[in-house]
């Protein structure tokens, strides 16, 4: 019964580090993005 228990949290834990991850990448993409945007305005 423990043992099943474990493996939820673990699988839990890798689901959450590949979603944070994922958000991680978009705002940096959104970042880049906008500060491009921003620069090819201000030119």
């Amino acid at each position: 019964m423990s043992d099943k228990k474990e493996k939820a949290k673990r699988d839990l834990g890798k689901i959450a580090t590949k979603v944070i991850a994922t958000i991680l990448a978009i705002m940096m993409v959104v970042a880049v993005g906008g500060t491009l945007v921003y620069y090819l305005m201000s030119m």
